[in-house]
């Protein structure tokens, strides 16, 4: 096994890798920027070094510094985590120069299935289901125009190179047409540093469904049970589950035959995600590949006692997987998790800043927090919102939500906004206890009807915070 291990992030998925990394034995190296001095990754690792600036695009993004602090450190395989260069090919061939392992795909399926329009070629030619849209990328007006066209409104704009909700429009009326598409260009562009956007028919009341693969060296692809990625705002997921309530063991085993095809067909190796659209007929649509470790993998974790993190070094080592699909058929029971965001929930969501002077994380049975928190934590503008996760397992969905409810009443941080009286209300709502929602959960039952007195005082609640005395004697427990 690896003797050393940088791992190329921060915050909680630099933890989280430390965590499987000290299991196995192995030494990890830290690295941060000038923001990050504090940060429990720093202190909790084997070795850290310190790259400067503040910005991602002055610390984190700079492949040049992340390399020479893999020398200087004396790693074998460099671990990117999710975000920052996780995707990015020429970081994967700059490792494997170095005589370096990295811990993910090849630079050649990162390239591939990165580029959407790529990968949506490589799923037609493996028999995965597309939605209609355009043949590769569309350069300009009068070509996007041409493919609306053709395959009728409504449309989604899609970066070819993005993620995360980002350099993406849906398009219902012919007169939005060009002003979208510039728009998604121009973000396209300022986000990924690629202006090309392709289109897609736009499937209207999805849900959001992925399938998490492992792939070795050795000509194994395993596929996990899904995850349901529905409750989202701004297309950037909030919560997740598994098992998804809209998924049929049939549909399950179609959806992740398909995931294996593709992944086949692209040479993968190491841990991915495929996502998909599922519509009200059952029938599923390929979306794209995040050729990562996922936000969200701790929900696949919970229900297939299977560590990701683990398998994902294994499997660089060049190690076969030594699990069979008939192992990780079935889901072992439900977990949900909730994504904690410094977010004004009440106020479009929008991103919010402060200083942690009180925290109190839930504890249990089933229950897991992922964080990298602490009393003193500073949110700041430069880094993503999300600040912590909260997984839940249980061996039934309505005692997962049961739980993972009394687990949000138990959560109390101050000092800025949470995401976490959305997570809580959206958890008791009617649409999610009967499974019956889609993408558009936030557009059609945010803020729920829980009556105004009541939100007018979890809206005080979430944006004024409560001493850490008056917090813990809480009757109401709703607050962040």
């Amino acid at each position: 096994m690896f003797k050393r291990v940088l791992i190329a992030n921060r915050g909680e998925i630099a933890l989280r890798v430390m965590r499987t990394c000290r299991r196995l034995g192995i030494e990890t190296v830290a690295i941060y920027s000038d923001a990050d001095v504090s940060s429990p990754h720093v202190s909790e690792a084997d070795h850290a070094i310190g790259i400067g600036g503040f910005t991602p695009r002055e610390s984190y993004l700079v492949v040049d510094k992340v390399l020479d602090a893999a020398r200087r450190s004396g790693a074998d395989a460099i671990h990117p985590g999710y975000g920052f260069l996780s995707e990015n090919a020429d970081f994967a061939h700059a490792v494997a120069e170095m005589g370096l392992t990295f811990i993910g795909p090849s630079p050649e399926a990162i390239a591939m299935l990165g580029d959407k329009t790529a990968a949506r070629d490589l799923a037609i030619r493996s028999d995965v289901p597309i939605s209609p849209g355009s043949d590769g990328a569309v350069a300009t007006f009068d070509e996007a125009r041409a493919v609306v066209e053709r395959i009728g409104f409504p449309v989604i704009i899609k970066a070819a190179a993005g993620g995360g909700g980002k350099g993406m429009r849906i398009v219902e009326e012919q007169k939005d047409i060009e002003t979208a598409f510039r728009a998604a260009q121009n973000e396209a562009l300022a986000s990924f540093n690629d202006e090309r956007v392709f289109i897609e028919r736009y499937i209207v009341q999805p849900r959001h469904i992925e399938i998490q693969i492992l792939a070795d060296h050795h000509g194994t692809v395993l596929y996990f049970p899904e995850r349901e990625c529905s409750v989202q705002r701004r297309h950037q997921k909030v919560i997740e589950e598994s098992p998804s309530t809209a998924v049929t063991p049939a549909i399950r085993r179609a959806m992740g035959e398909a995931a294996a095809r593709l992944v086949t067909a692209s040479n993968y190796t190491n841990a991915g995600t495929l996502e998909f659209l599922l519509d009200a007929s059952g029938e599923f649509y390929f979306m794209e590949v995040n050729t990562r470790l996922q936000v969200e993998h701790p929900v696949t974790e919970m229900i297939s006692g299977v560590d990701f993190v683990e398998q994902q070094l294994l499997i660089a080592f060049g190690q076969p997987l030594a699990m069979s699909q008939q192992d990780i058929a079935e889901p072992k029971g439900a977990a949900i998790e909730c994504r904690v965001c410094a977010e004004d929930v009440f106020n479009e969501f929008l991103p919010d800043t402060g200083v942690v002077s009180f925290m109190q994380l839930p504890s249990g049975d089933g229950i897991r927090n992922d964080t990298a928190l602490y009393e003193g934590y500073e949110v700041s503008v430069h880094y993503d919102p999300m600040v912590a996760k909260l997984i839940v397992h249980a061996p039934t969905r309505q005692e997962c939500i049961e739980r993972t409810i009394a687990a949000l009443d138990d959560y109390h941080i101050v000092g800025f906004k949470t995401t976490i009286p959305f997570c809580r209300l959206v958890l008791d709502s009617e649409p999610f206890r009967t499974g019956a929602y889609s993408t558009f959960y936030v557009k059609e039952h945010w803020p729920i009807d829980h009556g105004d007195e009541f939100l007018s005082m979890l809206s005080l609640v979430s944006a004024a915070g409560f001493s850490a005395e008056d917090d813990r004697r809480s009757p109401m427990n709703h607050n962040d």
